[in-house]
């Protein structure tokens, strides 16, 4: 029921602005919601709080939103001794700043959630806003996995659009499998993550670097300096997709190679071009205080060149052998291979004091399972069938910053920490992304 306490010759009736009640009494035993809309303009909440604290209004709960000039704000307060002076209190104020404000009663405990989990959704296509009917798939997915959505917060709107969903009280399982089918019917990358202290803490970062970190397979740069292109990239694809074994692969590929001159490794380099976003990534990521490194299947002499200019914090590849200024077709220590990778992965998480748990990684091959599966997070970057089912979530946009998004930071604040740099950004070896 609604109901004017001033009249209804007030002007809240009028103009639209000013107090509605679900209820033409309240009683002192309610607890009420009072939820603010407007357009918004300095000085609203502190009004707000001063017009409570004047009719002794005990506050139970408090939010606020702002989207595109409109704002919302709601908070829950124990009804005070004189109810009707916060009706005339909140309706002067609503004038004031010319607001609708809307007052119910609400249960005086809040209802149990159970668990809640952050549901992130990316588009696709570049700058092209997810429609109603994505959106509506994911709610509805989440709905019935017998979750709430809680709130929803866009998080970027470049390079792709991408969204949070805040869900209670769903069952992890089901809404992970229901939403795993809303995003292949709908071409979506959405990942599921527990919400809480455990997807705050995470501190490291590592990532596999062909194909991942670089847009290339940097044996196959070098295989094209050698005239076998064709042999290298049939046993790269065989490697990549778990058909071969992955030393034996590489050691079969860098035996291709025997002969060639090492100045060809920096005619390769030179061609190497990083990913889309790679730079954004790796540098919001420092700047928020992760840690960052990058495990390899390829070679030092270009990982300790991506370390050098990118800042990175940690790097291990495997080293060719060259004699008399050629390589001779040898790989020199212990092969980085899918084991391996897993293993550099604790071992930077040891180096940095922080559990296992806290480490996100990111690949793209069968050669990086393992490491997928050591980490608190592991995601398939534009991945191989098999590693995208073996991960926690996917990546599917050619965009490496995209899984900033994944780990709550908005574009917002990319862009900020940006402003507040001044950090150079250039490089000069290495194509720009």
């Amino acid at each position: 029921m609604n109901a004017n306490p001033l009249g209804p010759d007030s002007p809240s009736d009028a103009v639209g602005i000013g107090v509605e009640l679900s209820s033409t009494e309240l009683r002192l035993d309610d607890v009420l919601l009072i939820r603010v809309s407007g357009p918004d303009t300095p000085g609203i909440t502190t009004e707000l709080m001063i017009t409570l604290s004047e009719v002794d209004a005990q506050i139970q709960d408090l939010e606020q939103v702002l989207l595109r000039g409109h704002l919302t704000l709601a908070a829950v307060i124990d009804t005070p001794l004189h109810p009707d002076a916060l009706v005339h209190a909140l309706d002067q104020f609503a004038h004031q700043f010319k607001l609708r404000i809307h007052v119910d009663s609400v249960p005086s405990v809040s209802t149990e959630k159970g668990p809640v989990e952050a549901v992130t959704v990316l588009g696709h296509e570049l700058e092209t806003a997810l429609s109603p009917q994505e959106l509506g798939a994911v709610a509805a997915g989440i709905a019935a996995a017998g979750g709430n959505i809680d709130r929803i917060v866009r998080l970027a709107r470049y390079p792709v659009y991408a969204y949070e969903f805040r869900a209670s009280g769903a069952k992890p399982e089901v809404l992970r499998r229901l939403l795993g089918e809303v995003a292949s019917a709908r071409r979506l990358d959405i990942a599921v993550q527990p919400e809480g202290i455990e997807r705050r803490a995470k501190r490291l970062v590592v990532l596999d670097v062909d194909s991942t970190l670089i847009q290339d397979e940097v044996i196959e740069l070098l295989a094209t300096e050698a005239g076998c292109l064709d042999q290298v990239q049939e046993l790269t694809a065989q490697a990549m997709s778990g058909e071969l074994d992955f030393e034996l692969a590489l050691r079969q590929r860098v035996m291709l190679l025997k002969g060639l001159d090492q100045s060809a490794l920096d005619r390769a380099k030179a061609a190497m071009r990083l990913t889309p976003g790679a730079r954004t990534f790796v540098r919001t990521l420092k700047r928020l205080g992760y840690s960052v490194g990058i495990v390899s299947g390829g070679f030092t002499h270009f990982t300790d060149d991506l370390a050098s200019e990118l800042d990175l914090d940690h790097a291990e590849a495997n080293q060719l052998e060259i004699q008399d200024g050629k390589l001779t077709g040898q790989v020199l220590g212990k092969v980085v291979d899918r084991a391996r990778k897993a293993e550099l992965l604790r071992l930077f998480a040891q180096e940095e004091g922080i559990p296992v748990s806290q480490a996100v990684a990111v690949g793209d091959g069968a050669n990086d399972l393992d490491m997928l599966g050591a980490a608190g997070l592991g995601i398939a970057f534009n991945a191989k069938p098999v590693v995208q089912l073996a991960a926690d979530t996917t990546v599917n946009v050619p965009y490496l910053d995209a899984i900033l998004f994944i780990l709550g930071v908005s574009r917002d604040e990319v862009e900020r920490a940006d402003l507040d740099s001044e950090d150079p950004i250039g490089n000069p070896h290495i194509s720009q992304s």
